[in-house]
């Protein structure tokens, strides 16, 4: 079965409005508080225990980006010294400077890669999204006996653990028959966030198109909608992630640059429904516009409208909707986005046609317990920049 192409054209033919730069005011945004929002991020690689060693945002509202930063180092330290709990710094010269158009791991969010590609399948009809895992993987046993559907991987309600630890496997097909038995550790139906779901419905989506996932999210998302900075690793141009070492990490492979992070994804060859792809915030950006305008972007069109707010709508499809943890003020009234483990993360706002992208790398040079306190407060900063239709600052 061929894959999703991408629709041509807007509603009615017309096309939908690209990104463009311009001031708080042209957005219907309070300046004082975008001001407010881009200090902060700014400050976010200073001091002892910095939250990240660099960040890039992008914030705006409908198509103007009326707020960016970038500060810090895509590239600070060496190594980790386990014994002094440091970064090994690098010499200044050395160091390699965050830029607009730095590469990230985007971790998780490349979850919502795999649930556009998904969902665009649901559209064309060649998938259901209750039909059963089983009917087109009869060979993951697991998912086939407990009729896991296409919905339930969607909504993270399939009951299976949040991962398994493929990296642990000797080799590929040992790691591909731990995935085909793995069922269920909770009851299906309640919530429970985990990486199996988009590696199976990677799975799926490669049985039904006939396609590897790369070339699905290249054909169906990225291409169409100019996107030439995201895709698969390896990537040259990237902020560094990890010194990636046991025991605080899964793996030993040392300091990682361009290489995907996540330690099942690694083991899978890099190309994962849940981890792997790479992006730019202005990229990421077109990604948010694209689905606050109802799917289209110019003259391109990767979802119709329904299916967007299919997407969208709580308990959203791939997307998380409504988590003040990282979404701040802007939870509450039907915001949707994600996050990934690398630092990265997204937030639009259908209700405010408001959207922002914030990217950093906070397991640089090792991974900590989390923290979105920035993400949220970030968003909240957004939040209370929205300037009212209609009054005088709109």
């Amino acid at each position: 079965m061929p894959p999703l192409a991408a629709h041509r054209g807007g509603e009615g033919g017309l096309s939908s409005p690209r990104l463009r730069h311009g001031t708080p005011e042209r957005a219907g945004l309070d300046a004082g508080r975008l001001a407010a929002l881009v200090r902060e991020v700014r400050l976010l690689p200073e001091g002892p225990r910095p939250w990240c060693a660099g960040a890039v945002l992008l914030a705006g509202r409908g198509p103007v980006i009326a707020a960016e930063a970038v500060c810090g180092w895509a590239v600070r330290y060496a190594g980790y010294d386990a014994a002094a709990d440091r970064g090994v710094e690098l010499p200044p010269a050395a160091r390699v400077p965050m830029t607009l158009d730095t590469a990230f791991d985007l971790a998780s969010l490349t979850k919502l890669f795999t649930s556009i590609a998904a969902v665009q399948q649901i559209e064309r009809g060649t998938l259901g999204i209750d039909a059963r895992v089983g009917a087109y993987l009869p060979e993951f046993t697991g998912a086939a006996r407990h009729g896991i559907t296409v919905r339930r991987l969607l909504t993270h309600t399939s009951g299976l653990r949040p991962e398994l630890p493929l990296y642990d496997a000797p080799d590929r097909p040992s790691r591909l028959a731990a995935l085909r038995a793995e069922a269920p550790s909770s009851p299906v139906g309640e919530y429970l966030y985990s990486d199996l779901n988009m590696l199976l419905l990677q799975h799926l989506l490669e049985r039904l198109t006939g396609r590897p996932l790369d070339a699905l999210i290249h054909e169906g998302i990225t291409r169409p909608l100019g996107m030439t900075a995201t895709s698969y690793g390896p990537r040259l141009d990237a902020a560094a992630t990890e010194d990636q070492r046991r025991p605080w990490a899964k793996a030993d492979r040392g300091p990682l640059r361009g290489a995907v992070h996540d330690e099942n994804a690694w083991a899978l060859g890099g190309v994962a429904g849940h981890a792997g792809l790479f992006s730019t915030a202005q990229d990421l950006a077109v990604l948010c516009r694209t689905l606050l305008n109802g799917g289209s972007y110019g003259t391109a069109r990767i979802l119709g409208p329904d299916f967007v707010d299919l997407m969208l709508r709580a308990p959203g499809l791939g997307f998380r909707v409504d988590q003040p943890w990282f979404m701040g003020e802007l939870a509450g009234r039907g915001a949707a986005g994600h996050t990934g483990f690398t630092g990265t993360s997204l937030v639009l706002d259908p209700v405010t046609d408001t959207f922002l992208v914030l990217l950093a790398n906070t397991v640089h040079p090792r991974r900590r317990a989390p923290d979105s306190d920035p993400r949220a407060a970030a968003a909240t900063h957004l939040a209370r920049a929205v300037v009212p239709l209609g009054s005088s600052g709109g």
